[in-house]
């Protein structure tokens, strides 16, 4: 009998899930929405009645499962599977794998998401075949995972990866919410980004489309920015420079240390392609060391939504051939 893998990636809004081959290829996927009531409680209840329910749909027994990875907010340990602490949910030391295991009675496999998304993208993504990367999400936040000789690198708090919160403004830096400042998560993120934007348009005496794409909505997205920087506007390309210098410094840096084959973009700020990917190119040449910027190339994540679940699938097949 065909053994399958089921993949889950939990959000704050939604939870995906898929059935993944041993082969990496994604059979089924779907998804439930995340009851983020009661500090979460439900949440494992949630995942295993979708479980059954697929199962039943495909008329497929539960020992077709090999195991569930999931992807999880916050730093995990790798040890226990608990989460250390996860804010948006209220968890601190969380059992997360205990109860997952107990409400499916399937092994469980969890690990940090923006760590299962690298690994997804290490698998069947922009980083096949590379075992030494980093991959980047530049979403509402800013998150990294580290992949090195092929293994996860959790540290020894499980918070490795925590790319978002490198200082990349010295001086005068926005404040973020790990209560810090200058970090890149306030520049790079979507609503880092939104927030220079609005910050340059304060100041800015001249014309800008930026201005009539704030009258329109009432408010900027980061599309907007990266569209008028596209259509040629200057201030919007202004801030995409800034935004890219910042990104470029961070990664510079963490090439310099750890020397990775690739660096992947992801998340859905990535989605502006090479109108990011190219300038961040170009400033991470500058602050690189020159063997590590002979050596890293940049990309961007191909996976985009699936990388949670393929990754998580992944976490299942590193445990099971231990």
């Amino acid at each position: 009998m065909e053994k399958w893998i089921m993949g889950v990636d939990l959000g704050g809004t939604t939870t995906k899930l898929a059935i993944v081959s041993i082969y990496g290829e994604i059979l089924h996927k779907w998804e439930i929405p995340t009851d983020i009531s009661e500090n979460g409680k439900n949440i494992t209840v949630d995942i295993a009645k979708a479980i059954d329910a697929k199962l039943e749909e495909l008329g497929e027994p539960k020992s077709k499962l090999l195991g569930i990875g999931m992807g999880a907010p916050g730093p995990v340990n790798d040890v226990n599977g608990s989460i250390y602490e996860a804010v948006n949910l209220g968890w601190i030391d969380y059992p997360l794998r205990d109860l997952l295991e107990m409400e499916t009675s399937v092994p469980a496999f969890i690990d940090n998401d923006a760590n299962i998304a690298a690994l997804g993208e290490m698998w069947k993504g922009a980083g096949n075949g590379a075992k030494d990367l980093v991959c980047v999400t530049l979403g509402t936040g800013v998150g990294g995972g580290i992949i090195a000789n092929g293994a996860l690198v959790h540290g020894v708090s499980g918070a490795a990866g925590e790319i978002g919160h490198i200082t990349v403004v010295t001086e005068n830096g926005s404040s973020c919410n790990c209560g810090n400042a200058g970090c890149l998560e306030t520049v790079a993120s979507a609503t880092g980004i939104v927030r220079l934007a609005m910050e340059a348009l304060e100041q800015f005496t001249g014309t800008s489309t930026l201005h009539d794409k704030l009258t329109a909505n009432g408010k900027l997205s980061s599309k907007d920015i990266f569209d008028c920087a596209q259509a040629g506007d200057p201030l919007s390309g202004e801030i995409l420079q800034k935004v890219s210098s910042y990104l470029g410094l961070a990664l510079a840096n963490i090439a310099n240390v750890l020397n990775p084959e690739k660096i992947i973009l992801g998340g859905g700020v990535s989605r502006a392609g090479d109108l990011l990917l190219n300038p961040v190119k170009e400033w991470f040449s500058r602050y690189a060391f020159k063997r590590v910027r002979e050596s890293t190339e940049i990309d961007i994540a191909t996976l985009g939504n699936d990388a949670g679940v393929i990754g998580a699938a992944w976490l299942v097949k590193e445990h099971l051939a231990e």
